[in-house]
């Protein structure tokens, strides 16, 4: 026999004595208490049915528990129902995890309700057979509130830029053919003028500022359409939006530089070894802000250096490697082997946020004059004919990765086996059935669009 493997235990595969679940919703909860009974006999199950999700009845449950010393309350992450549960009992002084609700899904065949939601968590709690989900302290889960809040109006704003062109484009204007984006300074004098009343397009292209006044001609063509009244109306409303838009992204921004700057271990040290919220931005200073170190790797600014702190925090021991970070985000699919097979399974749903963050870092690394943005560009397909391969943009001087170069070795693309259309009998060259070699070819399997033969033949 070989010699065997030892494999240690982690942390959430703990066994609890004395534990508690929760089974929430949005107005009450059904708490079970699973503690050891009598010596010799069964554990006991004590169901609190109803238990109002308000501050004052959580904060009383949370004395009970502690006064039974109970070791691990556990609760799934049930919508945002779930919060004011953790956080109350996280202030009673008790353990909390919060689980995915697909973990501690019943066994078919059971019958479901409320309490016994709650016995079979606690049993699964008490087990330790449940994973539980990333929560991070307080001051993070503030930062994260304000940079998910950024991102959400940044989402907005971009659909309130696309309802714009589509209107345009509805009123034949074609302006964003010839602009780069709608959102240049040129482009949005001429929207305004529009909607102000001017109709003629040799003076709607007087307008245009710097590189776009050498495009004149194409955009007197642009702006010659049918736009009216209601165009501009409608125009109007999404321009007065987006400015909102712009308003709240800035409030939500200086409150999000507020909320980093009263984390202590995203400070910087100055020259002197004094630390603060503002210490370690002058150059020569030893130890740079958590923000400004991480906006040193190229593809990511500052803005998208605080989103990503906020979804994974500071504490990176949550991670063990980068293979976890990575497995979290849902960027890569659940391990699948059985015996000798072995298989990617279905990337699982991660953490949305962080996966789209990640992803423009990655299209923003793209663009730099780093190593990683030349590997980028020779994994990447060609361009197509007549698209731009786009400006790579320099990276700061104090960046830690190696400068452009040709890489240590070819970057291999794996091309998978294409399906070939068999190739359509004419009446001049028609071959025999296969079983049958007097016999001609059927016509009916040769219609227009679809593959001849068994599925057998094309591994279908």
């Amino acid at each position: 026999m070989r010699k065997p493997q030892v494999v240690l235990d982690e942390e959430h595969e703990r066994v609890f004595e004395r534990v508690a679940a929760v089974d929430v919703a949005k107005a009450s909860g059904v708490v079970c208490v699973r503690t050891p009974g009598p010596p010799g006999g069964p554990r006991q199950n004590r169901i609190f049915d109803d238990v109002a999700a308000t501050t004052g009845a959580i904060t009383e449950l949370g004395r009970f528990l502690v006064a039974e010393k109970v070791q691990m309350v556990t609760m799934e992450a049930t919508s945002d129902y779930w919060r004011i549960w953790y956080c109350m009992l996280e202030m009673a002084g008790l353990a909390v995890q919060l689980v995915s609700p697909h973990q501690a899904r019943q066994m078919s065949g059971r019958p479901k309700t409320d309490k016994l939601d709650a016995i079979w968590l606690a049993r699964l709690t008490e087990w330790g057979a449940l994973r539980p989900c990333f929560v991070p302290p307080g001051p993070v889960r503030r930062l994260r509130d304000f940079t998910r809040a950024r991102a959400d109006l940044v989402r907005d704003r971009t659909r309130c830029w696309q309802r714009l062109e589509k209107l345009l484009e509805g009123a034949l204007i074609k302006v964003s053919s010839v602009a780069s984006k709608l959102t240049t300074v040129s482009a949005q004098d001429m929207i305004r003028a529009l909607i102000a009343g001017e109709r003629d397009p040799q003076v709607l292209a007087g307008l245009a500022r710097g590189r776009m006044k050498a495009k004149h001609d194409a955009l007197v063509e642009a702006l010659t359409g049918m736009f009216d009244d209601r165009h501009g109306m409608l125009a109007g409303l999404l321009l007065d939006q987006i400015a909102y838009l712009d308003g709240a992204i800035g409030q939500v921004e200086a409150a999000t530089d507020a909320a980093i700057a009263e984390i202590p271990q995203a400070w910087g040290v100055d020259a002197g070894g004094v630390t603060g919220p503002g210490a370690g931005t002058a150059p020569g200073d030893p130890v740079l802000p958590v923000v400004q170190r991480l906006a040193q790797v190229p593809g990511i600014s500052e803005d998208l250096a605080r989103s990503i702190i906020a979804e994974t925090g500071l504490d990176m021991s949550r991670f063990p490697d980068a293979a976890h970070l990575v497995s979290w985000a849902g960027l890569c699919p659940r391990a699948h082997q059985s015996g000798t097979r072995s298989r990617n399974g279905k990337k699982g749903q991660g953490n949305g946020y962080l996966r789209g963050y990640l992803g423009q870092a990655a299209i923003g690394a793209a663009v730099t004059a780093a190593f990683l943005g030349e590997r980028y560009h020779r994994a990447a397909p060609p361009p197509r004919q007549g698209q731009s391969p786009g400006r790579r943009r320099p990276v700061h001087p104090g960046h830690h990765l190696a400068p452009a170069g040709q890489p240590p070795g070819p970057v291999h693309r794996p091309r998978l086996p294409r399906l070939r259309r068999p190739h359509r009998q004419g009446p001049q060259d028609q071959k025999p059935h296969p079983a049958d070699r007097s016999a001609p070819w059927p016509s009916g399997n040769h219609r227009q669009g679809r593959l001849t033969g068994s599925y057998g033949e094309f591994g279908v």
